[in-house]
């Protein structure tokens, strides 16, 4: 059975679709079989994907679709059974689409940007998470080299019982660049930090499935 990650965030910006392409692309990388969905009307994914089929090689093999409303659930019930990692990317402003895709999860991963709006935002999608009693972990993503605004964040999401990921992305351009040709940054750039940032990433969450 697979784990199913849902990638959530209320806020619009937080760098979902980003997190969801590489979490995917590496775990594939790595061989495990791997599926990624865009349930965010936005299409993200999707033209990220219609990127990567012109890539050939250079992208490893994942299973792909954009299901949505009603679809989402019955799209996971039969991709669990085959996969071993399923990753979403729900949408924000939709409490009922990201609910249904929460509620189908093993774990939200919450990105949240250093900044005041994004901590305030994930408000919303603790409260969800809750309701459906599904486990959180927020991962600190676009994080400046310097800067005193991480602790305070970390702080703060820790105050509220939030697991926080020692796994953290840069606000890297490697990770902008590789998204526009349907990449990952593991496979255009194996050895820059920011692909070792997501490795981190992979064997965190690697982590937190069950053994």
């Amino acid at each position: 059975m697979a784990f199913v990650v849902a990638v959530a965030q209320q806020k619009g910006g937080a760098g979902k679709s980003t997190v969801a392409a590489n979490l995917a692309a590496a775990l594939a990388g790595e061989g495990h079989r791997v599926a990624l969905l865009d349930t965010d009307p936005q299409q993200s994914l999707t033209q990220w994907h219609a990127e990567r089929q012109k890539q050939g090689g250079r992208a490893v093999a994942l299973t792909f679709e954009n299901p949505s409303g009603w679809r989402v659930p019955a799209a996971l019930d039969r991709l669990r059974r085959v996969q071993d990692f399923v990753i979403l990317d729900t949408p924000p402003h939709a409490e009922t689409e990201a609910k249904l895709a929460i509620r189908a999860a093993d774990l939200v991963l919450m990105p949240v940007q250093p900044s005041p709006a994004d901590l305030w935002a994930s408000e919303a999608t603790l409260r969800l998470a809750a309701e459906e009693k599904r486990r959180v972990a927020a991962l600190l993503n676009r994080v400046p080299a310097q800067g005193r605004l991480r602790e305070r964040i970390l702080a703060d999401l820790a105050g509220r019982g939030v697991t926080v990921l020692g796994a953290t992305l840069g606000n890297r351009a490697h990770f902008a660049s590789t998204f526009l040709d349907g990449l990952a940054v593991t496979e255009a750039a194996p050895r820059s930090p920011a692909a070792e940032e997501v490795r981190a990433l992979v064997a965190a969450i690697r982590g937190l499935a069950p053994g």
